[in-house]
Parts: structure tokens; C-alpha cells; sequence
């Protein structure tokens, strides 16, 4: 990456992990008195794998052990191989797009984002065991950061499992609905019709009913609206009161609250990105950020932090600034660990993790 020193010289250990090949960073570095432990979870792009996460896991890992706190909490990196990637690789083909000649480009990029999500509930379950058998840590918080397909993923992750208690989603989009009809259009599939605006591709062999269903159960958007356009926050808050329009709004903003209470998200994404472009985002984050800020005064089970930087200039890439801002991001979260109210995992008489956050140069 450019326009960044290299990164810190980081121990990796590839471990067999619920028969998947999981890269390890930072294991050899922790502090014998961190008896507690944090984990971020790295999601790859499409047509990557789990090695390509190696920079990200080192610098955030070693900007954490170079914080004071890192004496009392550890923080170590994983990753591993989205589906049909690196070890698991079936089918090249099937990692390709529309125009790439993959006509199931909708379903088996789907397959691979809910899948990753899938395989992180089961690695959550049994990490520690595998790490430390005897029970000589305790990981008590945990982290994820996802770039592309791996944004994707994480943006489903953080609705689906209330274990993950901050992510980074790097160019990735929360609405799987509204960016494979913008890839329709662009790829100018028979299916997209210019004169509906995309309608009749929902529910077309490019976009079957199947797939609608999966998205109303774990995509973000998909799980507050369905099919249904996302309404502006003024018209939202323009329906009569009492009225079912004004109950259903009052239901998706629960359902919110209930899924991502204390949570700290940062959303990264390029100015220029041409293949998950702003517009397929847009509509879902005016809504989402809108509530993020709306919790009644007093009430802390409503509280969520988004953070949404949008990088001038930038297309499709992970770029310098946005990698800066992701280790500074997982810093703050890591050591204000004990201050999550509502995460469930850690021990409120352990007095690891707080503190203030100095930064080093040397990200």
C-alpha cells in the first residue's frame, strides 16, 4: 500500500481450526498478564484469500501492542479462506461476475458472503478452546473487518451475531438487493428492464425467490424492508401516529436497537467505487444513521456508534487513509472493551481493557 510505512513484523500461526486453515497473528506477542483477549475476524475480497489480510492483521495488532493496554488485554488477528477460495477452491468460474460469464453471479456471491457469516458463528463458538484449551486467556470480545466481499459479510455479521461488538466494513454494501440490480443494469442483463427501473429483476432467474427470502433473513437492508424501497428518515417520520405505517417503523427501530445495542461500526467507502458504488448504500444509510442518532435521551440499550467516511476520489480499494483510520478505529474499540455494557462475554469485576489511546506513527 502506498503512502504507508510497512508493516509491523507480526507472529502468524496456521492452524486446522474446525476444518478450516485459520492464520493466527499476534499469539507469540501476547503478554503473559493479558490474562483477557480480543479477536478481529478478517473477511477477504472475492477472488483473494486469507493471506491477503496478512497487512491489516499486523498493523492493527501491532499498533495495539505498542498501546499501554496491551500489558492487560491482548489483541490477536484471524483469518481464513471465504467458500470457493484459496483452500476451498471448487470452482474458479464461480467467483467471476456477469460479465466475467458466471450466470449465477447473484447466488454464489451470496453463497460465499452468508457463508463466511455461517462459518464465523461456528468459529466464535470454539475459538477459544482451540487457542487456549486450558483456559489460561478468557477471549472476551471480538472484532471483525471485512474489505469487499468481506465488507459484505461483515455488514451481515454484525446484525446476525451479537458477539461482534465493533466492525469495519470496507467497501461493502448493506443492501444485496439494490447492488445486484445496479450490477444488472450495468452488465445489461436481459432480466433488467430500464423502463421499470430494475423492478422485474427481483424475482427474475437472475434474482430468484430463493435469494429474495435469504435477504429478508440476513441482509441488512433485506431484514428491516424486504423488497421494499427504504423510506427517507422525513418520510418515515412523517406518517400519522397510530397509524400501522407509523407501528411498523416503530417495530424496524426495536428490531435495530434490539441487534446492535452497543455496538461501534465504521463504514469505509471509496468516492469513485465503480462496483459498490455509493448509490447502492445510500438509501439504506440515510435510514440507518438516522437512527444511530435518535436513541430517546437516557436510554442506553438504544445506543449505537456509526461512523460513515467517505473517501474522496478513491474507487474500489482499500486505500492508505481508509487502512489508517480502520487500526485507529480498532484500537479505540479494543480499549474501551470494558466500557461495552452489552457485551455478554466480558466479566464485569475483570478490570482489563480502558484507558486512554496514544497513537504511533507506525500503523
Amino acid at each position: 500500500m502506498t503512502n504507508l510505512p510497512p508493516a509491523p513484523q507480526i507472529s502468524v500461526q496456521t492452524l486446522p481450526i474446525t476444518s478450516l486453515l485459520v492464520d493466527v497473528y499476534g499469539l507469540a506477542e501476547l503478554s503473559p498478564k493479558a490474562h483477557n483477549v480480543s479477536v478481529l475476524w478478517l473477511h477477504h475480497p472475492r477472488t483473494k484469500n486469507r493471506a491477503n489480510m496478512a497487512d491489516i492483521a499486523s498493523r492493527c495488532v501491532g499498533a495495539w501492542n505498542a498501546f499501554s493496554g496491551s500489558r492487560e488485554r491482548g489483541l490477536i488477528a484471524i483469518a481464513w479462506d471465504q467458500r470457493n477460495h484459496g483452500s476451498r477452491l471448487v470452482d474458479e468460474t464461480s467467483n467471476g461476475a456477469w460479465r466475467e460469464g458466471n450466470p449465477n453471479h447473484a447466488l454464489d456471491m451470496w453463497g460465499m458472503i452468508n457463508g463466511m457469516v455461517q462459518d464465523q458463528s461456528l468459529l466464535l463458538d470454539v475459538i477459544e478452546g482451540y487457542l487456549f484449551p486450558k483456559s489460561e486467556r478468557s477471549i472476551d470480545q471480538h472484532l471483525a473487518l471485512g474489505i469487499s466481499l468481506g465488507g459484505h459479510s461483515v455488514w451481515q455479521l454484525v446484525f446476525a451475531d451479537k458477539r461482534i461488538r465493533a466492525g469495519v466494513m470496507v467497501i461493502g454494501c448493506p443492501d444485496y438487493q439494490l447492488l445486484m440490480t445496479d450490477r444488472a443494469r450495468l452488465s445489461r442483463l436481459p432480466t433488467y428492464s430500464a423502463q421499470d427501473n430494475g423492478d422485474s429483476f427481483i424475482g427474475s432467474k437472475d434474482f430468484p425467490l430463493a435469494l429474495i427470502n435469504a435477504c429478508r433473513k440476513y441482509d441488512p437492508k433485506g431484514i428491516f424492508f424486504g423488497t421494499y424501497a427504504v423510506p427517507s428518515p422525513e418520510t418515515e417520520a412523517s406518517v400519522p401516529k397510530n397509524s400501522r405505517l407509523a407501528h411498523q417503523a416503530y417495530i424496524r427501530q426495536q428490531m435495530l436497537y434490539e441487534r446492535l445495542q452497543g455496538k461501534k461500526l465504521l463504514i469505509c467507502q471509496g468516492g469513485q467505487d465503480k462496483l459498490v458504488p455509493l448509490r447502492a448504500s445510500e438509501p439504506f444509510m440515510q435510514w440507518f444513521k438516522h437512527h444511530a442518532t435518535a436513541a430517546t435521551p437516557g436510554r442506553e440499550d438504544q445506543r449505537f456508534s456509526v461512523d460513515e467516511r467517505v473517501y474522496p476520489g478513491i474507487g474500489h480499494e482499500f486505500s492508505a487513509e481508509m487502512v489508517k483510520d480502520a487500526v485507529q478505529f480498532i484500537v479505540h474499540a479494543v480499549a474501551g472493551a470494558k466500557e461495552d455494557k452489552f457485551n455478554r462475554e466480558i466479566d464485569p469485576l475483570d478490570g482489563s481493557g480502558g484507558g486512554q489511546v496514544m497513537f504511533s506513527s507506525k500503523l
